[in-house]
């Protein structure tokens, strides 16, 4: 069960619901977010939820019998959305593009990108400053003295930064100068990392591991949910499979899926999800249509000269054209009214 409490409720009518539910068979884990106040209970034994509902203190009762209790979708019925002080919101009938370069490479790149976005209408730059790569000798990223200088740029463009973040100590180093924490497929089940981003209160998108279930990465969603953060955002970027014509089976059948079992917002990264730079604009438009609330693409001025996945990155020219027909999409699926 998950129950809502009413704002400032006391410690001592909050210890008697405690109490309460204990006597009912049920463990209990208080979860304070920056919206909302929670009492999240386990148990195995049948209850009256109305008889609990009816306490002082509460707000709202939900009976969820997932494993991943708070991003389901069985108590909030509507979307969540994650609104930014440039005037961005992410989700709630909205499309969110997102674009950038794999690796920040310096100052002169980042400028090109940045105005590269603004001429589109972009107001949302990708661009990892630590960067986990296979091998220890390829570029690793220009780190933390980088990410300042990004940020700075970022901000005086209005433009809002996403940024790996790779482990529990860059969380408190970098919070002032990042807009969205990505964790990637690496450590989508670091669960100490969902831990610190859960009590950091800026936006998490999380990358499905590239081995992961869909139920994992709702419960990986569910840690940073728990620790107090509710902006989350879920990124579908493919799986390994058996095949190797392409980097990674684009798994688009986790949107719908993903929609309907939870209230986050959902991205889809085709970028990684298939490896190959003439085929991700195709990919981007068949994730919109399967219902992603937003993309999250690889674009680079020259993607040959590109520190990192080359391979797989969009130039300009070819991202401003697939922008358009984004938004196209978009338009034609509403024109749908949800109905397929």
């Amino acid at each position: 069960m998950i129950l809502q409490l009413e704002k400032g409720l006391a410690k001592e009518k909050l210890q008697q619901l405690v109490s309460k539910l204990s006597d009912n068979g049920f463990s209990t884990s208080e979860v304070q977010t920056q919206f909302n106040h929670y009492l999240v209970a386990i148990g195995k034994k049948e209850v009256d939820i109305r008889s609990i509902g009816q306490l002082e203190g509460v707000r709202d009762i939900h009976r969820v019998d997932d494993a991943y209790k708070l991003v389901s979708r069985k108590w909030r019925v509507h979307d969540t959305s994650i609104a930014f002080d440039n005037g961005v919101t992410i989700g709630r009938n909205s499309l969110s593009i997102v674009a950038g370069p794999c690796s920040i490479e310096g100052e002169a790149q980042t400028l090109k990108t940045i105005e590269h976005l603004n001429a589109n209408g972009l107001r949302m730059m990708r661009g990892g400053v630590f960067k986990p790569r296979t091998s220890p000798y390829a570029f690793r990223g220009v780190g933390l003295n980088g990410l300042k200088e990004v940020s700075a740029l970022c901000r005086a463009n209005g433009t809002l930064l996403v940024t790996e973040v790779m482990q529990v100590s860059q969380v408190a180093e970098m919070h002032d100068y990042v807009d969205i924490f990505q964790v990637g497929t690496r450590n989508s089940q670091n669960f100490n990392l969902l831990d610190e981003l859960g009590k950091a209160g800026k936006p998490v998108m999380i990358k499905r591991g590239f081995s992961g279930t869909i139920e994992e990465l709702l419960n990986s969603a569910e840690y940073v949910f728990s620790a107090g953060n509710e902006k989350i955002i879920l990124c579908e970027r493919g799986i390994r499979t058996f095949e190797t014509a392409y980097r990674n089976t684009l798994d688009l059948n986790a949107v719908p899926i993903l929609k309907e079992k939870s209230h986050l917002p959902v991205f889809v990264d085709p970028s990684h999800g298939l490896g190959i730079r003439q085929f991700v604009g195709q990919m981007a438009l068949a994730a919109v249509m399967a219902g992603a609330d937003g993309v999250i693409l690889e674009v680079h001025n020259c993607p040959e000269r590109a520190m990192s996945d080359g391979q797989q990155t969009l130039d300009f020219t070819e991202a401003a054209r697939l922008y358009g027909q984004l938004k196209a999409t978009w338009e034609l699926r509403n024109s749908f009214n949800g109905q397929f």
